[in-house]
């Protein structure tokens, strides 16, 4: 049996993106998977639908504003409403050197770039989707961030990636507020959380954490009863420093 609740994750093609989607999935959403390349979108959703689970894709750019208007246009024709929003599509561009790569040597292009996928991309989504939610007055928004753009241990090393990241929580905590605002303390939740260092193409398979843990608190945040938080910063379910 489906929900009625559509859910639309973003790079949910691979990683801890589509083990979102495959959870949600299992909890009986509809989901739909948001992918830059259409083929593979295609064929994540074909292995996360077996068993009769309402999965497919949507052409997802989400550094192109037509394409994020197009994929919205395009679920709400053919599914219903955007219930649930994770934004997870995220890149890590710094380099060289990892952790000891430095703000000295990171160009503008790495800078750019990683704002448009990790900030940019989920503010449009937002702008585009939030909205409705609130006129209909239920709504779950989840921002993939992550430790290192917490200000509270802030440190040196992938520079572009730690800036957006920390970004990406200062858009939450303005979403929240606005949406809070805008409803009168309505029903719907937008928060930020950390998965942990996971073993996908960006983690590496150093990484302690498989997707299956790295998913979870995004989930747990997707699918939050009408009394949980909004504005949130979020690791293994629980509240973390800013």
């Amino acid at each position: 049996m489906t929900n009625s609740k559509i859910a639309l994750v973003t790079g949910a093609n691979r990683g801890i993106g589509k083990e979102i989607a495959r959870q949600l999935s299992a909890l009986g959403y509809t989901i739909v998977i948001g992918a830059r390349d259409a083929a593979k979108g295609e064929a994540a959703a074909a292995e996360l639908s077996s068993g009769g689970r309402a999965v497919s894709s949507v052409a997802l750019d989400v550094t192109d504003a037509q394409s994020i208007a197009s994929a919205i246009a395009h679920i709400e024709k053919h599914h219903g409403p955007i219930a649930v929003l994770v934004n997870n599509a995220g890149i890590l561009l710094d380099g060289p050197g990892g952790f000891d790569s430095s703000l000295f040597d990171m160009t503008g292009d790495t800078m750019r770039r990683t704002w448009e996928t990790n900030v940019l991309g989920p503010a449009r989504l937002i702008q585009g989707i939030v909205p409705g939610m609130l006129a209909r007055g239920f709504g779950r928004v989840v921002n993939i961030s992550s430790l290192a753009g917490q200000l509270a241990d802030m440190g040196s090393g992938f520079p572009a990636y730690r800036m957006s990241k920390s970004a990406l929580n200062a858009l939450t905590r303005i979403a929240a507020a606005e949406a809070s605002h805008k409803s009168g303390g309505g029903n719907v939740k937008i928060n930020a959380c950390s998965p942990g260092w996971v073993r996908t193409g960006m983690g590496g398979p150093a990484a302690p954490r498989d997707v299956a843990k790295g998913a979870e608190t995004p989930v747990w945040l997707a699918t939050l009863g009408d009394d949980g938080p909004t504005g949130g910063f979020f690791q293994d379910k629980a509240a973390i420093a800013w």
